[in-house]
Order: structure tokens, then C-alpha cells, then sequence
């Protein structure tokens, strides 16, 4: 989700819910501790340099159960930061503390709440860096019009 929708979205909710894919929601008394830019510069493992642009924020809850981020809040949080950052169109990411380790999720929306969506690690230079491509296995005997004994074939 870019950050275009993600404001179109918010103006028209009134309270601000996440949730993971599964269902589960992150508890409504979540804070948002940092939101801005981030810019990622690096080679890949096949030495091509890379550039890559997100709109960030990261979630986080304490005990104060009574705290609620409204859409509302959201939106003027976000229109402070356009104030001191050039914020372009960027893909949201999203950055939220699980069991071990902060996990890095991208955001879609759907039936009217936001959604954790997982991102996965991969190589981005499979053809330069000796991973060999996947095989596809086929089942011999059930291939049709093969030639098999004493079927004339050859």
C-alpha cells in the first residue's frame, strides 16, 4: 500500500486498527514511536547497487490500555512530518516488535481495517550468485502419448 492510500483510507475511519493477517488484531492501545522516510541504499549479493524508498512507521503498546490513535491523529502526525520531509508516494512499511525480534510488514486494507502483511528475505541475484534453478519433477509414468513397451512406438 502506498502512502496516498494509506491517508485515503484513514480520512474515512474513524478509529485506527491493525491487525495480522490471521485475524488477531495488534492491541488498540498501540503507539506509533517513529514514522518518516526511510532510504535504503546497498549492493545485492551479485554487486548491483540498489535503492529502495519507504514511508515507515513503528508500532508499539505498554500498559497504558486506555491510549487510542484515531485515524484523525494519524493523518495530522503524517501531514507534520510532510512539513520537514518530502513524503512521494512510497510503499508503507511497517515495523512491529514480536516474540524475538521486529518484524517488517507491508499494509493492505481490507473489510475496513488495516493488515500486517508479512515480507519475505529472497536473492536478488539468483542468475549471479550460483543458486541453481529449481528442477521441476515430473511423474514419468503418468505422461501421456509415451512410448512404453510393446506399444509400437519405436
Amino acid at each position: 500500500m502506498k502512502l496516498s492510500e494509506f491517508k485515503q483510507h484513514l480520512s474515512r475511519l474513524d478509529s485506527f486498527e491493525i491487525l495480522f493477517q490471521n485475524g488477531t488484531f495488534i492491541p488498540k492501545h498501540f503507539h506509533i514511536t517513529e514514522m518518516g522516510v526511510l532510504n535504503k541504499k546497498y549492493t545485492d549479493c551479485g554487486n548491483t547497487f540498489r535503492e529502495e524508498n519507504y514511508f515507515t512507521f513503528q508500532l508499539w503498546y505498554a500498559e497504558d490500555t486506555w491510549h487510542r490513535l484515531t485515524s484523525q491523529k494519524t493523518i495530522k502526525i503524517i501531514e507534520a512530518i510532510e512539513k520537514n520531509i518530502v513524503c512521494n508516494d512510497y510503499e508503507i512499511l511497517v515495523e512491529y516488535q514480536d516474540k524475538n525480534t521486529i518484524g517488517k510488514y507491508t499494509l493492505d486494507f481490507q473489510k475496513g481495517h488495516f493488515v500486517l502483511l508479512p515480507t519475505q528475505t529472497t536473492c536478488l541475484a539468483q542468475n549471479n550468485c550460483g543458486i541453481p534453478n529449481e528442477k521441476i519433477k515430473k511423474n514419468l509414468s503418468k505422461i501421456v502419448n509415451s512410448c512404453t513397451p510393446n506399444s509400437g512406438c519405436c
